[in-house]
């Protein structure tokens, strides 16, 4: 494997979504996402009464980033984080502007992402790759920290992206996991459960969700230590019934600006609707934070 080390490069797939399934629906619907966040923070929000606002959905989706950056525990100094599935970049823009002292890589197989998300990094120490998060060209033990905000799911949570997450961390380094989760095993899941995860994965090309006990189960086999999972569905809730509202402003947009919709925005309009009604069904499905030691 090549290795590379994070100052050089700032410097200078699965079994029911494909590589191309992928970066094809990433490609064509990433720009639909400024309509969810105009910080392009690509996932859900994390409400604190009172530090949050129920209405305001950026500020729910930034405290998300703000909770991840804090379990990371960076140590005091020059530090890297690598985020493996950035997307546009939003939560490594959001770690800058935190951290002064901080780098930030991210990796996606989104050509398009690579190109936009760069170009909103530009002036910034950080840098999008065209690579799979399960095998990336980050070198072993380089860097202090690793997140994966719902993006892992693309593999399944699959045990090749976790230990891709401990083979370039350092000792001592954190891997913080932010996702939803089955809480059972998918032939254990209701009709309805069923249905909504089907056409969720479907839609967002999504290899599946595993079950949050596997994957606790598979970071310790790997060698991560002081595994802490947190149930954070109540306080992801309030982002996640924003979702029928922005569907409908999206396609009020649109036909007022008389712009075709993309099947894949079609696609996403409805795997969102389908993750809004998984997340009814709270015996099958949670929201999680994970924190792993190295």
């Amino acid at each position: 494997m090549k290795t590379t080390t994070i100052t050089q490069h700032i410097e200078q797939e699965n079994k029911n979504a494909s590589r191309a399934d992928i970066t094809h629906f990433y490609d064509e619907a990433t720009s639909d996402y400024s309509f969810w966040s105009k910080d392009l923070n690509m996932h859900f929000g994390y409400f604190i009464f009172g530090r949050t606002h129920p209405f305001r959905r950026d500020s729910m989706l930034n405290e998300m980033n703000r909770q991840i950056y804090n379990r990371l525990q960076l140590p005091e100094g020059t530090t890297t984080v690598a985020d493996l599935g950035c997307g546009m970049g939003g939560t490594m823009r959001s770690f800058l502007k935190k951290n002064s002292q901080l780098s930030t890589i991210g990796v996606t197989l989104s050509p398009f992402q690579v190109r936009e998300g760069n170009k909103l990094l530009k002036g910034k120490k950080g840098l999008i790759l065209e690579e799979n998060f399960c095998e990336t060209s980050i070198s072993s033990q380089s860097v202090d920290g690793v997140v994966g905000v719902e993006s892992l799911c693309h593999s399944g949570h699959s045990k090749e992206s976790l230990r891709e997450a401990f083979r370039i961390l350092k000792p001592g380094g954190r891997f913080v996991i932010s996702d939803a989760f089955l809480k059972k095993q998918p032939s254990e899941l209701c009709l309805g459960s069923s249905f909504s995860y089907k056409e969720l994965c479907k839609g967002w090309s999504l290899d599946g969700l595993s079950v949050i006990t596997t994957v606790e189960q598979h970071l310790k086999e790997i060698g991560f230590s002081n595994v802490t999972v947190e149930d954070v569905s109540f306080r992801v809730a309030p982002s996640v019934l924003h979702v029928p509202f922005a569907i409908v402003g999206f396609l009020g947009q649109q036909l007022l600006q008389y712009k075709k919709i993309k099947p894949q925005s079609w696609n996403n309009l409805k795997a969102s609707f389908y993750a809004l009604l998984s997340g009814l069904h709270m015996k099958d499905f949670g929201y999680y934070l994970i924190t792993a030691e190295k």
